[in-house]
Order: structure tokens, then sequence, then C-alpha cells
């Protein structure tokens, strides 16, 4: 699968997606928020938080565009969030070798965010900036997490 931008948002990635979606004719748009998965009882969201995007696309002319928003209490890990700074590129592969190779070698003279692991959304998660402030999520399975939360919530 090629790389995909991935946009973030301050709160307001669902009405990016619906302007998104409609600007450029989607042919799939899909969205999923917070309160949509079974939280951490540990680390509970705060009410505000649960209706934020948690991971979304929309497929348009033969390209994806994937967004989420920034929770407010994710910024003390991810940086505040900044008009501008606020595009990664989302490499989605499902061969867990070749995401650990990536991973280690985008992160070289970088920082890790998150490192690769598994998440309650992926088998396989990281996110990185590398040396030339370029922010990375590493995903090994964000298409299934999206179509699989999604047909358990209809």
């Amino acid at each position: 699968m090629p790389a995909i931008v991935y946009l973030n948002f301050d709160g307001d990635a669902e009405q990016a997606i619906d302007f998104y979606s409609e600007a450029l004719h989607a042919k799939e748009v899909k969205k999923v928020k917070f309160k949509d998965f079974p939280q951490d009882p540990n680390y509970p969201l705060l009410e505000n938080e649960l209706n934020m995007i948690m991971e979304s696309s929309i497929e348009f002319a033969g390209g994806k565009i994937m967004m989420s928003d920034i929770l407010p209490s994710m910024k003390s890990v991810t940086g505040e969030f900044v008009k501008g700074n606020n595009i990664l590129i989302s490499i989605v592969n499902e061969d867990k070798p070749t995401l650990e190779n990536y991973f280690s070698k985008l992160a070289a003279g970088g920082y890790v965010i998150m490192p690769l692991s598994s998440m309650p959304w992926s088998s396989c998660f990281g996110m990185l900036v590398d040396k030339f402030g370029v922010t990375w999520k590493l995903n090994g399975d964000a298409d299934r997490f999206l179509d699989q939360t999604l047909s358990n919530k209809a």
C-alpha cells in the first residue's frame, strides 16, 4: 500500500472530513470516534474527547487521506496542535518485520513518540518524528480497524 497523507485536527476533524469528502467527491468515507470502541478504565477520556475522531479515511479519485483529532489529554505526548504542522505520513502495512524496519530507520536521528507495539486499534502501531521534523505513523492494520469498528457499530 502507498504512503497516505494523514491530517491531525484540534477537535474539528469531523467538520474537515465532511468538507474534504464533499470537495473531493469522496467515494467512501469511514470515521470512528473515540467512544466507538471500549475505553481503558485506567485512562478514562474526558467527556468532550469521546466525540472526537479517533481514526478516519476518505477515498477519492484513487487516493486516500486519513484524519484524526489530537486529544487535549494527549498533547503532553504529541505536542500542541499548530496549524501547519498537522500533516503526517501514514504507512499501513500488514507485514510487521517491514514496519519494524521502516520504524527503526526513520527513527534514526529523530525521536519516538510511541514505540511500535500492539494497541486496541492495531496489532502493530507506532509514531515517530524523523530527523527532518516529519511525523510518521506506522500501522499494521488501520483499514481492518476502521472496517471492524464500523461494522460493530451498525
